[in-house]
């Protein structure tokens, strides 16, 4: 018989809340979930053979956190097992005898991107945000993040994928996509989402971000040239 554990007891020396777990109960409390998991369960195969999925919310929830975090397919798998508070957002019971694997978090991502679903899931966000007063139009930041892609990437044709390129940063070489990402200055909130090959610059995407309605807009010196 296993021996009951302080953490299994649910009991904790520490009352301190991390940073970490203040943003993912903000995120666990502003995003309209019911709304999200009824839009992608419209697109779902449903099987009836192999191994039980997990429910569509699951997923959805270890895929933001995916892209929160900058976390691998494996990555994402193995921070399942070893961090409890993403178990806690994911809803994954304490008990589970299953956690997915980086397969179930593959399959759901190109899932979502075969449907157009990331674009649908980030557009119903921000329709509620901007219902709740919390998308402010004053101020703008702008930057760009590259996505580090593997060098053989290639597409179902078996040629190099064209929306991945090499380029050059702070004297090393990249290979992957490109995201630029305008955030609201005082809420930090992501406003527009842009995905470029890693070697497009970033000035070009700028007016593709802006609304037009900014009193202020911050950037770094790469959007020196754009008007």
């Amino acid at each position: 018989m296993k021996q009951t554990t302080i953490a299994d007891s649910g009991f904790s020396l520490s009352s301190k809340k991390t940073r970490k777990r203040i943003f993912l109960e903000e995120m666990n409390q502003v995003i309209p979930w019911a709304s999200l998991v009824a839009t992608i369960q419209d697109f779902a195969l449903i099987t009836k053979t192999g191994r039980p999925r997990f429910p569509i919310e699951v997923v959805l929830r270890i895929h933001l956190l995916q892209l929160w975090c900058n976390y691998s397919d494996p990555a994402m798998a193995e921070a399942l097992h070893d961090t409890e508070v993403y178990r806690w957002f994911a809803n994954l019971d304490a008990g589970a005898i299953r956690l997915p694997d980086e397969t179930t978090i593959l399959r759901f991502r190109h899932f979502l991107e075969e449907f157009g679903l990331n674009k649908t899931t980030f557009t119903i966000v921000n329709a509620l945000l901007r219902a709740k007063g919390l998308l402010f139009r004053g101020g703008s930041s702008v930057e760009a993040t590259l996505i580090a892609a593997p060098g053989s990437t290639k597409n179902d044709s078996g040629t190099r994928d064209h929306e991945t390129h090499q380029t050059k940063k702070g004297g090393r070489h990249h290979f992957g996509m490109k995201a630029h990402i305008r955030v609201n200055a005082e809420s930090g909130l992501v406003h527009a989402l842009v995905t470029t090959a890693a070697n497009v610059h970033d000035v070009t995407q700028a007016q593709n971000l802006l609304h037009g309605e900014e009193t202020d807009v911050f950037l770094d010196s790469n959007y020196r040239a754009v008007e």
